[in-house]
């Protein structure tokens, strides 16, 4: 155990300080303090001393250097146990400092708001904090290091059921703690002047990539019972858009790990439209999706599309959540629900469901695509390893279609292929989608092969397809797809084309009389 009787107390967030420092005071402890802190214990009428009457030498530059000082480290790093440490110590008339109570400077905060600048950015990097944490950490059988002031109550608690000393234990937390805070830190800066003085480097993925998450909740297991499993968020300064990550929960059970894919699946769908829209998500999948005149339309449609498979779905909508929504869901079975929020009758009546998940995002945040920053990429993990893409954000517009048959689509089948190409590129590959009047009809995802999910995607449609457009996220390798769509009355078709057997695929169409357009960009989702 760790006897206290000297402390440094030098915190940016002084929340609890008052109650931490009048406990310590209490138990006899001297206080060592710098700057704001300093005077702000002083006008609680507590006996402070100054850093700068410990090391002789005033603050200096606008508060850059105060704490970088051999009496102040000297003191934080000395063995307690090492005769030669503690010779020195009074040979240099140096007091050893038992605890280290200290948060740093919101670089995090400071960078993550709109048009923030270089230089406050920069004059927001501590120094002597994360110095101060290192040293004492690195010495933590003998100095108290506190860096969070959720752990205020328990260190006094110790300190008073054992006159004055912090546990060993205690102790050993405390600097993996503070190691943990420092790590996040300095790659929250690494990260942001990675992107703001290196932003004209040709080098979209730099050598080393280095992240932090911050655990945002224990799940009570993985995908599947025996697998455990918690959900973690990236650092404040990486909300530049809407997410899962950032919507906070109004009703329901604790979200699951299936819950939270399921639901990032169904907010990166309807976050693609700019009309009222509506998924319903059955295993990262739309079984049904629709555009509507409002958000009540729009989720009836998508519901209708496939009610077999909505029971125990998950529901997106880029809109508020209306009365007229929630009446429709009132007796059927989700998971989850997302939007940007809920009226309050539509709250009211959907909270008398007991399990369903409620889940608020607010106004949507658009990423754009040329601000992909490392932090925005696409991650997926491999045994011992990581790839890194960017996401896949792309989009085409009528005018950037190619017509490669003989009959072109006309206007109502042009609004439709534009709307399954945007659908299929989130269905996993090897995907078929049908869609018509701005609805999914059938949705053939994941197969392997083409043809496979294009009879998969019919069957869904039922007699449905007359009429219809059909989207491939990739390129038909064989007439066989095509061939099958056509017999089932789809009239138009996209894709992206690039096959050794395009002219094959497209003969094959113009023998059906379908309409068929290329997009020259291809949409995998693995």
């Amino acid at each position: 155990m760790v006897k206290v009787k000297r402390a440094l107390i030098s915190v940016s967030d002084k929340t609890g300080i008052e109650m931490l420092a009048k406990g310590l005071v209490r138990h006899g402890v001297e206080i060592l303090s710098t700057g704001g802190t300093s005077k702000a214990l002083k006008a609680l009428g507590l006996a402070v001393k100054d850093v700068a009457e410990v090391t002789g030498f005033p603050e200096m530059m606008d508060g850059r250097v105060k704490t970088l000082h051999p009496k102040i480290h000297g003191g934080l790093l000395a063995l307690r146990n090492n005769p030669d440490h503690m010779r020195q110590l009074g040979e240099q008339n140096i007091t050893p400092i038992d605890m280290v109570v200290v948060n740093l400077y919101p670089f995090a905060q400071t960078v993550s708001k709109p048009g923030v600048t270089l230089e406050d950015a920069i004059e927001n990097i501590d120094i002597g904090g994360p110095s101060m944490i290192r040293s004492a950490s690195k010495n933590f059988h003998s100095v108290a290091v506190v860096v969070n002031p959720a752990r205020y109550e328990l260190v006094l608690q110790e300190m008073d059921a054992n006159q004055g000393c912090v546990h060993d234990e205690t102790l050993r937390h405390l600097a993996v703690e503070a190691f943990d805070q420092t790590a996040e830190y300095d790659a929250g800066i690494h990260r942001f002047l990675q992107e703001k003085l290196l932003n004209d480097s040709p080098l979209l993925f730099p050598q080393a990539v280095r992240m932090t998450y911050t655990k945002q909740q224990d799940l009570r297991y993985g995908e599947n019972p025996h697998q455990q499993a918690a959900f973690y968020a990236q650092p404040l300064s990486s909300g530049q858009e809407t997410s899962v990550t950032g919507a906070k929960q109004l009703h329901g059970k604790e979200l699951s790990f299936n819950n939270i894919v399921d639901i990032n699946a169904a907010l990166e769908i309807v976050k693609d439209f700019e009309e009222p829209a509506a998924c319903v998500i059955k295993h990262t999948n739309p079984c049904g999706m629709a555009i509507g005149a409002d958000i009540a339309e729009a989720y009836a449609k998508a519901y209708q599309a496939d009610p077999l498979s909505a029971y125990g779905g998950i529901v997106g909508l880029n809109r508020p959540c209306t009365k007229a929504v929630a009446e429709q869901m009132k007796d059927l079975f989700l998971e989850c629900l997302i939007a940007p929020w809920f009226d309050p009758d539509a709250l009211a009546l959907l909270q008398n469901k007991k399990n369903i998940r409620l889940m608020e995002t607010g106004a949507f945040k658009r990423l754009a695509m040329d601000k992909q920053s490392l932090a925005a990429m696409d991650y997926k993990r491999v045994v011992e390893g990581l790839l890194i893409q960017e996401r896949d954000l792309g989009k085409i517009s009528a005018a950037e279609l190619k017509i490669v048959t003989q009959r072109a689509p006309n206007a109502e089948e042009i609004r439709d292929l534009l709307f399954a190409w945007r659908v299929c590129k989130h269905v996993k590959s090897n995907a078929i989608l049908l869609a018509k009047n701005g609805v999914t009809l059938g949705v053939g995802p994941g197969q392997t092969n083409r043809v496979g999910a294009v009879e998969i995607a019919l069957i869904g449609a039922g007699g449905q397809a007359k009429g219809a457009v059909l989207a491939s996220d990739a390129f038909f390798p064989f007439r066989d797809g095509l061939d099958a769509a056509a017999r089932a009355g789809v009239t138009a078709v996209i894709q992206p084309g690039g096959s050794t057997r395009d002219e094959e695929v497209i003969a094959a169409a113009n023998e059906q009389g379908l309409a068929m357009v290329f997009t020259g960009m291809r949409h995998f989702k693995h």
